[in-house]
């Protein structure tokens, strides 16, 4: 015999015996929670129930067992407690049901007893009719709960009393109706198990559906950005590029002409890399390097080749992880486009703080700006993405008008932020 099956047999055995319990399912009175007066009523009806089974069962053996009364009152208790016990602990309620299958035939009436007393004190079963039903009802309630493994120990010992007890011409009945109402509980288990592997699979199902059309949207998005944005972007560059050869400008132009021309490129070169985000299926395709505060001067001198006078203020010493400093880029990164957009002109002042356990990062501009376009009047996403990508991080953002007329934009972000997903890096 193969091994791996010994040992399973063992370990049925064990859990039949002495392990644990089965997970509990829900009640039928879990649904009419919000009936509490309903659940009171049934509870007191179903405890009258078992109340009333225990007065009939012990009064059965009284009268015809003719057992002392705290023996019947006993084996009365074990007969009926197995049933409330079958919804929450059912390996329980069968033990507490053998032990009463072992001594709920006390007494009974045998062939010989008839000979006696008469014919009609002959009984066809050694337990009492109660008893008869709840082990019906429990047999196939375990069955139904249980592996198989210890469905078949804990039918070997159901058949032990029958076996021992039941007279022999009755035993191959009662062991065909026992071994019935174990296949029919074990086919009632197998059909619960389909219908949860099912649902399963749909759920499955379900949820690949969604992310193939969250696939397909994002499809379609980089589609759209491939061919309408990116190709004005490379017009941008082009035309930059080309505009002092083609025209006559002076030098401080060429200049300017070439930073546009740059920026252009480095708007390409973000963008592809966002493309590939979009159509990628997995959700960590990036591998170029992200930036970090290493890099905020040369944003800022940057900003300052566009025509915008900002000053950096930092006092950070250390490095912070990766995503803390890729958001605090992106946040000054978006915090001098808004600043050029919405106040062209004023000053913007940038300032990064290390704080106990966090990073500080302000945005301010001064008063006096202009917008500097139709595009300026606000509803644009990059507010919404710099709070999101903050509270991604498990930190604070706040946006809002200065005292002086300008706006500032302050963020404190965690210094060890929790393993959450930060949304993709790409333009706001």
């Amino acid at each position: 015999m193969d091994r791996s099956t010994v040992d399973a047999a063992l370990a049925g055995l064990r859990r039949t015996m002495a392990g644990p319990d089965y997970p509990a399912r829900r009640r039928p009175l879990d649904r009419l929670r919000h009936r509490p007066r309903t659940v009171a009523v049934l509870r007191t009806l179903g405890l009258l129930a078992l109340l009333g089974l225990v007065l009939i069962t012990a009064q059965f053996l009284l009268d015809t067992r003719r057992l002392p009364v705290a023996t019947a009152w006993v084996i009365a208790l074990l007969t009926v407690a197995p049933l409330p016990l079958l919804p929450t602990r059912p390996l329980l309620a069968w033990r507490i049901m053998f032990v009463g299958q072992l001594f709920g035939t006390f007494n009974r009436r045998t062939t010989d007893d008839a000979v006696v007393l008469g014919p009609a004190t002959y009984e066809f079963w050694p337990w009492s009719p109660t008893q008869l039903l709840v082990i019906i009802v429990v047999l196939v309630t375990v069955a139904a709960r249980v592996d198989r493994a210890v469905l078949a120990w804990t039918g070997l010992f159901s058949l032990i009393p029958v076996w021992m007890f039941v007279p022999p011409g009755n035993q191959v009945a009662v062991t065909l109706l026992f071994v019935v109402l174990l296949i029919v509980g074990d086919l009632l288990r197998h059909n619960l198990l389909t219908k949860r592997a099912l649902a399963e699979q749909a759920e499955l199902s379900e949820l690949e559906k969604a992310r193939r059309a969250v696939l397909e949207e994002r499809t379609r998005i980089a589609r759209e950005m491939h061919d309408v944005v990116a190709h004005h972007m490379s017009l941008i560059a082009v035309q930059a590029e080309t505009a002092p050869y083609r025209l006559a400008v002076p030098e401080p132009a060429r200049a300017e002409f070439t930073a546009i021309a740059e920026a252009a490129r480095a708007a390409l070169t973000d963008m592809r890399r966002l493309l590939r985000v979009l159509r990628s299926e997995t959700e960590d395709p990036r591998t170029a390097p992200q930036p970090t505060l290493a890099e905020l001067p040369a944003l800022v001198v940057a900003a300052r080749r566009a025509g915008m006078t900002v000053e950096l203020d930092t006092d950070v010493t250390v490095e912070p992880p990766a995503p803390v400093g890729l958001a605090a880029y992106r946040i000054v990164q978006e915090g001098l486009a808004n600043a050029a957009r919405h106040a062209a002109g004023a000053e913007v002042r940038v300032t990064l703080r290390d704080r106990p356990g966090a990073l500080a990062v302000r945005v301010q501009n001064a008063t006096g700006g202009t917008p500097a376009g139709p595009d300026a009047r606000g509803g644009g996403q990059g507010l919404t993405g710099m709070r999101e990508r903050v509270l991604a991080l498990g930190g604070s953002f706040t946006a809002c008008p200065t005292a002086d007329g300008g706006y500032a934009i302050d963020t404190l972000l965690p210094a060890d932020p929790p393993p959450s997903d930060e949304p993709e890096d790409g333009p706001s």
